[in-house]
């Protein structure tokens, strides 16, 4: 029994060792059990019962890596996702940005992958909190971009229920969110300094000056090569010593010195002046489309 459970933490520890050299996703600090039995059930949804026939599949069906993470990270996008990464933000790197800038200087800040909207008003929060109301409204540009149309429109409504505000601190909630019903919606004069629209991390070109950029949870969708063409897109983004924001799980995959770690355990990046990275298309300015059609209602 023994030798045969040894024979499964094998295979699944290969399945895993893949994951990270193709995709750059580090599942270091996940609970093994868990993660076994989330990736056990998505091996059964498609009829596979051998870890490395499941990686053979992993190899010929790119679509597999997108169906495994779904699987994975249920509940994917939340307000404050990994609070300790936040505390650090909201504590460290937010009042050193600020310092760095004057009192009427423009602050710009992008959330691609913003899936349902949590993180880019996440990002409003920690702000608001930090500058206060009149300051965030005036300076204040987040950016959040998504290739999903429907998630889009989900986050442009900023309404969420009782169970996605759940980690937040109910004085947090009181002041950000109003009621209505049974649903809580976002503050609609913050709001207004979150701008959504599409945008395609491999196909568009990036937005720019932007000082803190947050990409969670989703590089390891791509493969290395694409990952790093992204990640140049992200250095030409940011403006002298931009913030990078990556997910726990997500690894820097990038040959050349373009970020420097200012907390690596928490994922949190600087762009290094010296980097140089080749871009892969002409820098050029992203257009995001706003088709907020709820704000002047």
């Amino acid at each position: 029994m023994s030798d045969g459970q040894t024979t499964a933490e094998h295979g699944f520890e290969d399945v895993l060792g893949y994951l990270k050299e193709s995709r750059g996703f580090d599942f270091t600090g996940y609970k093994r059990t868990s993660l076994m039995r989330r990736v056990r059930h998505r091996m059964n949804q498609i009829g596979i019962d051998d870890y490395g026939d499941y990686i053979d599949q992993l190899q010929v069906n790119a679509d597999e890596f997108s169906a495994l993470f779904n699987t994975i990270l249920i509940n994917v996008t939340a307000f404050f996702r990994d609070p300790e990464a936040w505390a650090y933000l909201q504590e460290e790197v937010i009042p050193a940005l600020l310092a760095e800038r004057g009192p009427d200087d423009p602050v710009r800040v992008w959330s691609a992958g913003c899936a349902s909207g949590e993180e880019a008003y996440s990002l409003a929060i920690a702000l608001t909190e930090a500058m206060g109301i009149e300051r965030f409204r005036q300076q204040v540009k987040i950016y959040a971009t998504d290739v999903d149309e429907e998630a889009l429109t989900h986050a442009r409504q900023a309404t969420y229920t009782d169970r996605d505000l759940q980690a937040l601190p109910p004085d947090l909630v009181s002041r950000y969110f109003e009621q209505h019903n049974d649903r809580y919606v976002f503050r609609k004069d913050l709001r207004r300094s979150v701008i959504f629209g599409r945008n395609d991390l491999v196909q568009d070109a990036p937005i720019s000056r932007i000082d803190l950029l947050t990409c969670r949870n989703t590089l390891m969708y791509f493969n290395q090569e694409t990952q790093a063409r992204i990640l140049g897109r992200f250095h030409f983004a940011l403006a002298p010593n931009g913030v990078l924001f990556l997910g726990k799980a997500e690894m820097l995959l990038s040959h050349s010195r373009i970020f420097d770690p200012i907390d690596l355990k928490r994922r949190i990046f600087r762009k290094t002046a010296s980097g140089t990275v080749a871009p892969t298309t002409p820098p050029a300015l992203a257009v995001v489309h706003d088709r907020r059609v709820d704000l002047d209602e």
